[in-house]
């Protein structure tokens, strides 16, 4: 059970921070202890029974973690997904989200960015998947992120940027 205060991923809300633990009526008028969450970076509030198996929920990674993974970024393989069906590729998409990684999530925006980089070199247009998961991935990476480094959202690239420059100096 998480405590008022604590900082957790939801689902696809991203980061929330939770504001209370209340008895709540349910469905079927049955009782049950829930969460009130605020998500940081949308403007409604979320009610999950804290006995809730339906919606993926873990704490927010630490600082020091957020570190390690930007300091490993130089060395993950970007794999641009080509010859698949429009099927495949959203399902490949949706299943590295799903799993709430910041490991998936970083190699998801890393492969997408690498195959935009490659339509752009050969005149091509990004399909609106990769622009769709791109967005999805890095809201949902740079949200915590931006919690965890107490940075602004908007900042995260550049922070990264300016980490892996001096790593790789």
């Amino acid at each position: 059970m998480y405590n008022i205060g604590e900082m957790v991923i939801y689902g696809e809300s991203g980061v929330c921070r939770i504001t209370d633990i209340t008895e709540r009526t349910g469905a079927n008028d049955v009782k049950a202890m829930y969460y009130t969450m605020q998500p940081c970076y949308q403007g409604y509030t979320i009610y999950a029974p804290v006995e809730n198996g339906k919606v993926f929920m873990r704490p927010i990674i630490s600082k020091e973690e957020a570190i390690e993974l930007i300091d490993k970024i130089p060395t993950i393989k970007a794999e641009i997904y080509q010859g698949i069906s429009l099927r495949e590729l959203v399902e490949r998409y949706e299943s590295m989200v799903k799993t709430h990684s910041c490991d998936d999530l970083c190699q998801l925006t890393m492969s997408i960015h690498a195959k935009k980089q490659q339509c752009i070199r050969n005149k091509r247009k990004v399909g609106a998947v990769d622009e769709k998961y791109m967005k999805k991935a890095e809201d949902l990476l740079f949200g915590e992120l931006a919690v965890v480094l107490d940075i602004p959202k908007n900042e995260v690239p550049q922070f990264i940027e300016k980490r892996i420059g001096s790593i790789m100096n």
